[in-house]
């Protein structure tokens, strides 16, 4: 295992001084240009890419001609549309290169050919004085030299290329509305807002009242914004979970179980960079275990599942479902350091799909499906909640449209998002090598959804100019994919303890949870489970241990 490692840590420096020594997608524009302005691509590391130089998964079969500077440039990716310009033209000369390279192996090939021919028909003595004999080992030996220099170049274009198409984003439904979240198209608006005698109080207020929630003095037990869940506050962990799974599982969905560490690799497929700065997951010492990272969603484990296998048309749609914990590294830590709405740790019930793409709208149903069922979880849960379509800086890199859940948090004074659910269409897929076959075994194509139509006025060719690749034919392409939260426990809560509180200071249980939680409204208890009695006492320290000598009280 010692000189495997080594043997890749090799690789891996190689492969990074061949980037160094090409330009690199983007390369002209300054260090301290904006990605969006051209930034080099080719500079950041890709376990993907490494995963399969390493010959652990399938190419990545991207396309990234279906893509325009106008999309690439509306979404909050690293790059940019000058980036997009480069890695079309790193490919364009890639295939030129693959091309050439198929030419000269043919030809070697008839060279040898021929040089067997000779040496079948003549004395081998004799043949070795044949002008047609050594004009033929001449023409090899050019050959096999510009194969040589071909293979070099072309393994520097691939790695250039892979470098920098593996960030750029999914193509955009043309429904999203375009800008940052304020541009958030409003769907729907579900129940009414509660409406109280008092103010009313936050969910840690509420929680640490009830003595169900403690989240204050664990910085020196588990770190800034970590939490526990007890007594009725875990109950509702469980109910909330149970109730959502059983839910799911009603509707046909396939329950799974799913690590929680998982290689880089599959994160990058997903659209997730871990070594993007700062980074969005929890990475494992690279010193004892090789590329292992902690999931944030099991959309990530579920997409491993799939990864590098083919399903049969006939059991399309798959719609999975999967309760894990998550680990995020909440990178924006000024923002809400206290109570449940941003942690670093969190239970969540995840809804995941593979479609077909027969038709070309599979994917769209899916999420109009998964859209659905949240709604109804959230309405029997009795939230008062709106629907919202996201624009185009609020979708991550393989969204291709994603609708978002915000419920009324009272104590929050604000709607807060709970829930989102995205079409991803086949950007994991084409990653990740999740494929589906039809009839007699055939890997049939899936569909790319259509081009946006252009805008009046718009150039046909958005992408200044730049020669498109040859049309050949593509090979197979893998299914689209929709996901979706079906329950995000901590964000759910807070919706659920500052909508149902009453002024006592107790909370009233959803009528759908009280089987499984076992009350209808919880209420304060007589005394703390705990008394603190550490070293930061607001008096200066621990109460004093009785001295040396002092009588012990008798008891009875």
């Amino acid at each position: 295992m010692a000189a495997r490692r080594a043997l890749l840590a090799a690789g891996r420096a190689a492969g990074g001084r061949r980037g160094a020594a090409g330009a690199a997608p983007g390369a002209g524009a300054s260090p301290g240009a904006s990605p969006g302005a051209g930034a080099a691509p080719g500079a950041a590391r890709s376990r993907l890419y490494e995963h399969v130089r390493e010959g652990l998964s399938a190419r990545p079969q991207l396309d990234v001609t279906a893509l325009s500077e106008r999309e690439v440039e509306q979404r909050r990716g690293p790059l940019g549309g000058a980036a997009l310009r480069e890695i079309v033209r790193t490919w364009w000369r890639l295939r030129e290169v693959r091309d050439g390279i198929a030419r000269l192996e043919a030809e070697k090939g008839r060279v040898a050919q021929g040089v067997r021919d000779i040496m079948a028909s003549q004395d081998k003595a004799a043949a070795k004085t044949l002008p047609a004999l050594a004009a033929l080992r001449e023409r090899g030996r050019s050959l096999r030299g510009q194969l040589r220099l071909l293979a070099a170049e072309e393994s520097e274009l691939e790695q250039r290329f892979y470098l920098g198409a593996l960030q750029l984003p999914n193509r955009t439904h043309p429904a999203v509305p375009v800008g940052d979240q304020r541009q958030a198209r409003l769907l729907q608006v579900v129940g009414e807002k509660p409406v109280f005698e008092v103010e009313p109080k936050g969910h840690l207020e509420l929680g640490e009242g009830l003595d169900i929630i403690r989240q204050r003095r664990l910085s020196h037990v588990s770190g800034h914004r970590s939490y526990y869940l007890c007594g009725a506050g875990a109950l509702l962990q469980h109910a909330l979970v149970t109730f959502t799974l059983r839910k799911l599982l009603s509707k046909g969905f396939l329950p799974m179980t799913v690590p929680d560490l998982l290689r880089g690799a599959v994160f990058e497929g997903c659209g997730v960079r871990p070594s993007a700065t700062p980074s969005p997951v929890y990475t494992i010492d690279p010193a004892r275990f090789e590329d292992l990272c902690l999931a944030g969603t099991s959309e990530v484990g579920i997409a491993g599942y799939f990864m590098d296998h083919a399903v049969q048309l006939q059991d399309l749609p798959l719609r999975v479902v999967c309760s894990s914990t998550c680990y995020r590294t909440e990178t924006d830590t000024g923002q809400e350091p206290w109570g449940l709405y941003r942690v670093h740790q969190f239970t969540k019930v995840e809804m995941f799909g593979v479609t077909a793409a027969e038709r070309g709208t599979e994917s769209d149903e899916l999420l109009d499906e998964f859209l659905g069922l949240q709604k109804e979880i959230f309405s029997e849960l009795g939230l008062h909640y709106r629907v919202l379509d996201m624009p185009t800086e609020e979708l991550g890199l393989p969204a291709y449209r994603k609708f978002d859940i915000e419920a009324w948090m009272p104590g929050r004074g604000k709607f807060g998002e709970i829930s989102s659910a995205s079409n991803c269409t086949d950007y994991q897929s084409r990653r990740l090598n999740i494929m589906y076959s039809g009839e007699g075994g055939r890997l049939s194509h899936a569909h790319t959804v259509g081009d946006p139509p252009k805008a009046p006025g718009e150039p046909q060719n958005p992408r200044g100019g730049v020669p498109e690749p040859p049309q050949t034919p593509h090979p197979p392409f893998p299914p689209p994919q929709v996901n979706g939260t079906a329950c995000a426990v901590p964000r759910v809560l807070i919706a659920l303890l500052e909508c149902n509180q009453l002024p006592d200071g107790s909370v009233r249980v959803p009528p759908v949870l009280q089987p499984l939680v076992g009350q209808e409204v919880l209420t304060r208890p007589p005394k703390p489970l705990l008394r603190y009695i550490g070293p930061n006492q607001p008096g200066g320290g621990p109460p004093k241990p009785p001295e040396v000598g002092t009588p012990t009280p008798k008891t009875s």
